[in-house]
Protein backbone atom coordinates (compact mmCIF):
# COMPACT_ATOMS: atom_id res chain seq x y z
CA UNK A 1 0.00 0.00 0.00
CA UNK A 2 1.36 3.42 -0.92
CA UNK A 3 1.48 6.32 1.53
CA UNK A 4 -1.05 8.14 -0.65
CA UNK A 5 -3.54 5.30 -0.39
CA UNK A 6 -2.80 4.80 3.31
CA UNK A 7 -3.72 8.41 3.98
CA UNK A 8 -7.24 7.75 2.62
CA UNK A 9 -7.91 4.54 4.55
CA UNK A 10 -9.36 4.13 8.01
CA UNK A 11 -5.96 2.87 9.20
CA UNK A 12 -4.27 5.94 7.77
CA UNK A 13 -6.72 8.29 9.43
CA UNK A 14 -6.27 6.47 12.73
CA UNK A 15 -2.49 6.81 12.44
CA UNK A 16 -2.75 10.58 11.88
CA UNK A 17 -5.14 10.90 14.81
CA UNK A 18 -2.69 9.01 16.99
CA UNK A 19 0.15 11.34 16.00
CA UNK A 20 -1.98 14.42 16.63
CA UNK A 21 -2.89 13.14 20.08
CA UNK A 22 0.69 12.22 20.97
CA UNK A 23 1.96 15.76 20.40
CA UNK A 24 -0.95 17.14 22.44
CA UNK A 25 0.07 15.01 25.44
CA UNK A 26 1.84 16.79 28.28
CA UNK A 27 3.22 20.24 27.53
CA UNK A 28 5.34 20.34 24.37
CA UNK A 29 5.15 24.16 24.27
CA UNK A 30 7.07 24.15 27.58
CA UNK A 31 9.69 21.82 26.10
CA UNK A 32 10.07 24.09 23.07
CA UNK A 33 10.44 27.18 25.25
CA UNK A 34 12.57 25.70 28.02
CA UNK A 35 15.03 23.67 25.96
CA UNK A 36 15.16 24.48 22.24
CA UNK A 37 13.84 28.01 21.74
CA UNK A 38 17.16 29.14 20.25
CA UNK A 39 17.13 26.60 17.42
CA UNK A 40 14.41 28.20 15.30
CA UNK A 41 16.35 31.46 14.81
CA UNK A 42 19.46 29.43 13.89
CA UNK A 43 17.54 27.69 11.10
CA UNK A 44 15.97 30.94 9.89
CA UNK A 45 19.40 32.55 9.73
CA UNK A 46 20.89 29.56 7.87
CA UNK A 47 18.09 29.82 5.29
CA UNK A 48 18.83 33.55 4.85
CA UNK A 49 15.16 34.47 5.17
CA UNK A 50 14.63 38.03 3.95
CA UNK A 51 11.79 40.57 4.10
CA UNK A 52 9.09 39.74 1.58
CA UNK A 53 10.00 36.06 1.26
CA UNK A 54 7.15 33.58 1.24
CA UNK A 55 8.03 30.97 3.90
CA UNK A 56 6.42 27.69 4.92
CA UNK A 57 7.30 26.10 8.26
CA UNK A 58 6.38 22.39 8.04
CA UNK A 59 5.45 20.59 11.29
CA UNK A 60 5.90 23.97 12.91
CA UNK A 61 4.66 23.05 16.38
CA UNK A 62 4.39 26.27 18.36
CA UNK A 63 6.34 28.26 15.77
CA UNK A 64 9.93 28.17 17.04
CA UNK A 65 11.09 28.84 13.48
CA UNK A 66 7.92 30.35 11.98
CA UNK A 67 7.73 33.28 14.41
CA UNK A 68 11.40 34.32 13.95
CA UNK A 69 10.92 34.06 10.17
CA UNK A 70 7.95 36.42 10.41
CA UNK A 71 9.96 38.75 12.64
CA UNK A 72 12.58 38.82 9.86
CA UNK A 73 9.94 40.32 7.58
CA UNK A 74 8.82 37.21 5.70
CA UNK A 75 5.25 36.25 4.86
CA UNK A 76 4.96 33.00 6.83
CA UNK A 77 2.61 30.03 6.97
CA UNK A 78 3.08 27.76 9.98
CA UNK A 79 1.57 24.30 9.37
CA UNK A 80 1.23 21.41 11.78
CA UNK A 81 -0.90 18.31 12.30
CA UNK A 82 -1.72 19.20 15.93
CA UNK A 83 -4.06 22.18 16.35
CA UNK A 84 -3.30 22.57 20.06
CA UNK A 85 0.31 23.44 19.23
CA UNK A 86 -0.73 25.92 16.57
CA UNK A 87 -3.06 27.67 19.00
CA UNK A 88 -0.24 28.09 21.51
CA UNK A 89 1.98 29.45 18.74
CA UNK A 90 -0.73 31.85 17.64
CA UNK A 91 -0.96 33.29 21.16
CA UNK A 92 2.82 33.67 21.39
CA UNK A 93 2.96 35.43 18.02
CA UNK A 94 0.24 37.83 19.15
CA UNK A 95 2.13 38.49 22.38
CA UNK A 96 5.21 39.37 20.32
CA UNK A 97 3.23 41.53 17.91
CA UNK A 98 3.94 39.24 14.95
CA UNK A 99 1.48 38.28 12.22
CA UNK A 100 1.57 34.97 10.34
CA UNK A 101 -0.85 32.33 9.07
CA UNK A 102 -1.48 29.13 11.05
CA UNK A 103 -2.75 26.08 9.11
CA UNK A 104 -3.50 22.57 10.30
CA UNK A 105 -1.87 20.31 7.71
CA UNK A 106 -0.32 16.88 7.24
CA UNK A 107 3.36 17.15 6.26
CA UNK A 108 2.96 14.08 4.04
CA UNK A 109 0.11 15.70 2.09
CA UNK A 110 0.49 19.50 2.23
CA UNK A 111 -2.48 21.60 1.07
CA UNK A 112 -0.34 24.04 -0.90
CA UNK A 113 0.37 24.56 -4.58
CA UNK A 114 3.49 23.45 -6.42
CA UNK A 115 6.36 25.99 -6.26
CA UNK A 116 4.43 28.23 -3.82
CA UNK A 117 7.16 29.19 -1.34
CA UNK A 118 10.59 30.81 -1.51
CA UNK A 119 11.73 28.93 1.60
CA UNK A 120 10.42 25.68 3.07
CA UNK A 121 11.86 24.82 6.47
CA UNK A 122 11.30 22.53 9.42
CA UNK A 123 12.83 22.69 12.89
CA UNK A 124 12.57 19.39 14.81
CA UNK A 125 9.26 18.77 13.05
CA UNK A 126 9.17 16.91 9.75
CA UNK A 127 11.56 14.34 11.23
CA UNK A 128 8.63 12.90 13.19
CA UNK A 129 6.52 12.05 10.14
CA UNK A 130 6.40 8.27 9.75
CA UNK A 131 6.93 8.09 5.99
CA UNK A 132 10.07 10.03 5.18
CA UNK A 133 9.99 9.91 1.41
CA UNK A 134 6.44 11.23 1.28
CA UNK A 135 7.20 14.23 3.48
CA UNK A 136 10.50 14.93 1.71
CA UNK A 137 8.69 14.94 -1.61
CA UNK A 138 6.24 17.49 -0.27
CA UNK A 139 9.05 19.77 0.96
CA UNK A 140 10.44 19.86 -2.57
CA UNK A 141 7.09 20.12 -4.33
CA UNK A 142 5.92 23.29 -2.58
CA UNK A 143 9.30 25.05 -2.84
CA UNK A 144 9.84 27.21 -5.91
CA UNK A 145 12.72 26.43 -8.31
CA UNK A 146 15.83 28.06 -6.88
CA UNK A 147 14.20 28.31 -3.46
CA UNK A 148 15.66 27.12 -0.17
CA UNK A 149 14.85 24.00 1.84
CA UNK A 150 16.15 24.13 5.41
CA UNK A 151 16.06 21.39 8.05
CA UNK A 152 17.20 21.12 11.65
CA UNK A 153 16.93 17.60 13.12
CA UNK A 154 18.29 15.59 16.03
CA UNK A 155 21.05 13.16 15.04
CA UNK A 156 20.88 9.40 15.77
CA UNK A 157 24.16 9.58 17.70
CA UNK A 158 23.22 12.63 19.75
CA UNK A 159 21.39 12.71 23.06
CA UNK A 160 17.81 12.86 21.75
CA UNK A 161 18.53 10.25 19.10
CA UNK A 162 19.83 8.00 21.85
CA UNK A 163 16.76 8.75 23.94
CA UNK A 164 14.56 7.45 21.12
CA UNK A 165 16.75 4.36 20.84
CA UNK A 166 16.31 3.84 24.58
CA UNK A 167 12.53 4.14 24.38
CA UNK A 168 12.13 1.99 21.26
CA UNK A 169 11.95 -1.43 23.02
CA UNK A 170 9.18 -0.09 25.25
CA UNK A 171 7.07 1.55 22.54
CA UNK A 172 4.47 -0.09 20.27
CA UNK A 173 5.83 -1.19 16.88
CA UNK A 174 5.64 1.47 14.15
CA UNK A 175 3.32 0.99 11.16
CA UNK A 176 4.73 -0.96 8.20
CA UNK A 177 7.05 1.19 6.11
CA UNK A 178 7.60 3.85 8.79
CA UNK A 179 11.15 4.99 9.50
CA UNK A 180 12.61 6.23 12.80
CA UNK A 181 12.76 10.02 13.33
CA UNK A 182 16.53 10.35 13.99
CA UNK A 183 17.36 9.16 10.47
CA UNK A 184 16.55 12.76 9.46
CA UNK A 185 19.69 13.69 11.41
CA UNK A 186 21.90 11.89 8.90
CA UNK A 187 23.09 13.89 5.92
CA UNK A 188 23.21 10.86 3.64
CA UNK A 189 19.61 9.99 4.48
CA UNK A 190 18.35 13.47 3.60
CA UNK A 191 20.41 13.52 0.40
CA UNK A 192 18.82 10.22 -0.60
CA UNK A 193 15.32 11.52 0.20
CA UNK A 194 15.75 14.76 -1.76
CA UNK A 195 17.75 13.13 -4.56
CA UNK A 196 18.64 15.09 -7.66
CA UNK A 197 15.81 17.55 -7.10
CA UNK A 198 18.14 19.75 -5.04
CA UNK A 199 21.62 21.22 -5.31
CA UNK A 200 24.04 23.18 -3.12
CA UNK A 201 23.49 20.93 -0.12
CA UNK A 202 25.24 22.25 2.97
CA UNK A 203 25.19 20.35 6.24
CA UNK A 204 26.90 20.63 9.59
CA UNK A 205 26.48 19.10 13.01
CA UNK A 206 26.10 21.45 15.96
CA UNK A 207 24.92 21.19 19.55
CA UNK A 208 22.57 23.03 21.85
CA UNK A 209 23.59 23.30 25.49
CA UNK A 210 20.98 22.18 28.02
CA UNK A 211 21.60 22.91 31.71
CA UNK A 212 18.09 22.92 33.14
CA UNK A 213 18.24 19.69 35.15
CA UNK A 214 19.81 19.27 38.56
CA UNK A 215 19.89 15.46 38.42
CA UNK A 216 19.50 12.82 35.70
CA UNK A 217 16.21 11.85 37.32
CA UNK A 218 14.97 15.43 36.88
CA UNK A 219 15.48 15.13 33.12
CA UNK A 220 13.57 11.84 33.07
CA UNK A 221 10.67 13.18 35.12
CA UNK A 222 10.44 16.35 33.02
CA UNK A 223 10.17 14.35 29.80
CA UNK A 224 7.72 11.89 31.38
CA UNK A 225 5.45 14.81 32.23
CA UNK A 226 5.87 17.03 29.16
CA UNK A 227 7.16 15.28 26.01
CA UNK A 228 4.56 13.48 23.90
CA UNK A 229 6.69 10.56 22.60
CA UNK A 230 7.96 9.81 26.13
CA UNK A 231 4.46 10.02 27.59
CA UNK A 232 3.21 7.66 24.86
CA UNK A 233 5.95 5.13 25.63
CA UNK A 234 5.06 5.10 29.32
CA UNK A 235 1.33 4.82 28.62
CA UNK A 236 2.02 1.70 26.58
CA UNK A 237 3.63 -0.03 29.57
CA UNK A 238 1.52 1.50 32.34
CA UNK A 239 0.19 -1.91 33.40
CA UNK A 240 3.69 -3.38 33.73
CA UNK A 241 5.52 -1.98 36.79
CA UNK A 242 8.67 -3.94 35.98
CA UNK A 243 9.06 -2.45 32.52
CA UNK A 244 8.13 1.01 33.79
CA UNK A 245 10.87 0.82 36.39
CA UNK A 246 13.33 -0.41 33.77
CA UNK A 247 12.58 2.52 31.45
CA UNK A 248 12.85 4.89 34.41
CA UNK A 249 16.34 3.57 35.14
CA UNK A 250 17.47 3.61 31.49
CA UNK A 251 16.41 7.20 30.84
CA UNK A 252 18.08 8.46 34.02
CA UNK A 253 21.22 6.53 33.12
CA UNK A 254 21.21 8.07 29.64
CA UNK A 255 21.24 11.56 31.13
CA UNK A 256 23.91 10.50 33.61
CA UNK A 257 26.20 9.27 30.83
CA UNK A 258 25.74 12.41 28.75
CA UNK A 259 25.93 14.90 31.60
CA UNK A 260 29.07 16.99 31.93
CA UNK A 261 30.36 18.86 34.96
CA UNK A 262 27.88 21.04 36.79
CA UNK A 263 27.36 24.45 35.24
CA UNK A 264 27.14 27.81 36.96
CA UNK A 265 23.66 26.95 38.22
CA UNK A 266 24.85 23.68 39.74
CA UNK A 267 22.82 21.71 37.19
CA UNK A 268 24.24 19.01 34.94
CA UNK A 269 25.26 20.25 31.49
CA UNK A 270 24.40 18.33 28.33
CA UNK A 271 25.22 19.05 24.68
CA UNK A 272 22.43 17.80 22.41
CA UNK A 273 23.58 17.27 18.82
CA UNK A 274 21.56 18.22 15.75
CA UNK A 275 22.12 18.38 11.99
CA UNK A 276 21.56 21.72 10.25
CA UNK A 277 21.06 21.27 6.49
CA UNK A 278 20.13 23.65 3.67
CA UNK A 279 19.70 23.00 -0.04
CA UNK A 280 18.29 24.73 -3.12
CA UNK A 281 15.62 23.27 -5.35
CA UNK A 282 16.94 22.84 -8.86
CA UNK A 283 15.53 25.23 -11.44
Amino acid sequence: MTVQSLNTTEAGRALKAKHRAMWAFGDYPAVATDLVSGLGPILVDACQVRPGDRVLDVAAGTGNAAIPAAEAGASVVASDLTPELLETGRREAERRGTTLEWRQADAEHLPFADDEFDTVLSCLGVMFTPFHQASAGELVRVCRPGGTIGLLNWTPEGFIGQMFATMKPYAPPPPPGAQPPPLWGREDHIRELLGDQVADVRARRQTVRVDRFGRPEDFRDYFKANYGPTIAAYRGIADDPRRTAALDAELADLARRHGLAAGSTGNIVMEWEYLLLTAHKRS
